[in-house]
């Protein structure tokens, strides 16, 4: 027993010297296995680091809000919808029931051109880097938009897909251009309109879209240097601080002003001033300035291009100017006539859309007010006592509406902008903040450059067009065509059947 004890005490003794040994040893090879694993560390470190950095901005790419991009496919839709039949209707029942297909077929064919021009170079044109007035051609037939691609908002780091934005701006240049039509109606050759529309959308639609519209966007500026570079690249009016949210120069001005040319030019209907032109249908005339009203919710608040506070302001600010100009315009039209209209309800309704939409989702609701109780009662003004100034046959009043009350509205715009009457003002993306304005006086005279720049450009671009179409078409229809009405000698049918 003693001897097992004895040997037991012994290999313990052994064990723990051995342990000892083995500690020092560990002791001893520390430092170098620790050097060893430091560099290895750093090696796998330093070949991670190239892969991290490929990798960091394909993870850093901004992804459209699902919310956003649904939102502004169904402004595009509505604004289709006050397109497509909304002005068609409007402008329909306004003429005589012998030319209500004509006016139908001419805003349905000129949509459906302008939307085949808008992909092929016209957005290319409009909304890529060029000239302060006129863009590029990088985007010929949408070259390089894909599903991927994003477009920029007016919020740091929140995008929608491209090809919505395309879409989008796309609705706004056939209605630009079908809004033409009306100075004209009922007597100018279906061939000529078509021929006329795409040469102002060639030189002046897109040239104004880009001066008012183009700019790099917000994530772009991030102090002065940038901010002098993203202006330098802008169109010419964006760089000078013009305010247009949704296009009372881009859209109404400027389509009124080339009507107010063709009116001229193509001359007045046969028995205009003699015989009574009057509509065929204010009830088709009333629907479609329903639609155009339900429609001008996509037209303004989905100018914001995002679903928040200010799209929301758009939208109450679109009830409100709008309602308060078709009261407006009932009240003048019964002190002047002793009678309120249907017909002045439904152009006060399109004065006041006029009137809000550069102002839309910059001022305040007080402000939109204000806007659609003068536009009414201006816009009333413009198609009796200056209609009769003027003395041109704007058949439909497209420019006592719509450039009288794009005027308006762009000039109000500048006023009520302004934070102490309520308006939110312009942004400053270097500190990330909004309601900078720079004075009501200043900026109402931004806003009267960005009048004269679009006044003088249609009416320059429209003269020269309509001169074209004269000399290769011929602008009018012969005097029995007139007489018989454009459904049945210009398209072979008639809307009614007797």
């Amino acid at each position: 027993m003693r001897k097992l004890i004895s040997i037991l005490a012994l290999g313990v003794a052994a064990l723990g010297f051995s342990a000892g040994v083995l500690a020092q040893d560990a002791a001893a090879s520390a430092p170098a296995a620790a050097s060893a694993v430091a560099e290895a560390a750093s090696a796998v470190a330093a070949a991670a680091a190239p892969a991290e950095a490929a990798a960091a901005p394909a993870a850093a790419a901004p992804v459209p809000n699902k919310g956003d991009t649904a939102f502004m496919m169904i402004a595009t839709a509505l604004v289709i919808l006050m397109t497509i039949p909304g002005l068609a209707l409007f402008y329909g029942g306004l003429v005589r029931a012998k030319n209500m297909l004509s006016v139908l077929m001419q805003v349905f064919t000129i949509f459906a051109l302008i939307s085949v021009l808008w992909v092929v170079y016209g957005y290319s044109v409009a909304f890529t880097a060029g000239t302060p007035f006129f863009g590029g051609l990088s985007k010929l037939f949408l070259s390089g938009v894909t599903p991927d691609s994003i477009a920029a908002t007016f919020s740091k780091g929140v995008y929608i897909p491209e090809l919505v934005f395309v879409a989008f701006q796309g609705t706004f240049a056939a209605i630009t251009v079908a809004l033409i039509v009306g100075a004209f109606a009922e007597r100018m050759k279906f061939s000529a309109v078509l021929l006329f529309a795409v040469l102002w959308f060639t030189f002046s639609y897109l040239p104004v879209a880009h001066m008012v519209w183009y700019w790099d966007g917000p994530d772009a500026i991030t102090d002065e240097a940038t901010l002098a570079t993203v202006t330098a690249n802008a169109g010419a009016l964006w760089a000078k601080g013009a305010l247009d949210f949704a296009g009372g120069t881009v859209v109404h001005i400027n389509a009124a002003v080339a009507g107010l040319v063709g009116a001229y030019m193509i001359g007045k209907r046969i028995g205009y001033g003699r015989e009574a032109l009057t509509p065929h249908s204010l009830t088709l005339t009333m629907v479609g300035a329903s639609l155009l009203w339900v429609g001008w919710f996509g037209f303004n608040a989905g100018s914001n291009l995002e679903a928040n506070g200010v799209a929301a302001l758009a939208f109450i600010n679109t009830i409100v100017a709008t309602a308060a100009a078709v009261l407006a315009w009932s009240a003048g039209e019964a002190l002047m006539k002793g009678k309120a209209s249907m017909l002045g309800a439904a152009s006060g309704a399109v004065a006041g859309l006029v009137a809000v939409t550069p102002a839309a989702g910059f001022v305040g609701v007080g402000g939109a007010l204000v806007i659609g109780v003068i536009s009414g009662f201006v816009c009333l003004w413009g198609v009796n006592g200056l209609k009769k100034m003027l003395g041109a046959d704007d058949s439909l009043d497209v420019f006592g509406i719509h450039g009288v009350g794009g005027i308006v509205g762009a000039l109000l715009t500048g006023v009520f902008s302004a934070p102490a009457l309520g308006g939110l003002g312009a942004c400053d993306y270097i500190k990330n903040t909004c309601g900078v304005h720079p004075g009501i006086g200043a900026q109402v005279w931004i806003q009267a450059q960005g009048v004269i720049y679009t006044v003088i450009l249609s009416a320059v671009v429209a003269f020269i067009a309509f001169k074209i179409v004269d000399i290769v078409i011929g602008l009018r229809v012969s005097e029995d065509a007139e007489r018989e009405g454009l459904d049945i000698t210009s398209h072979g049918e008639t809307a009614y059947h007797n």
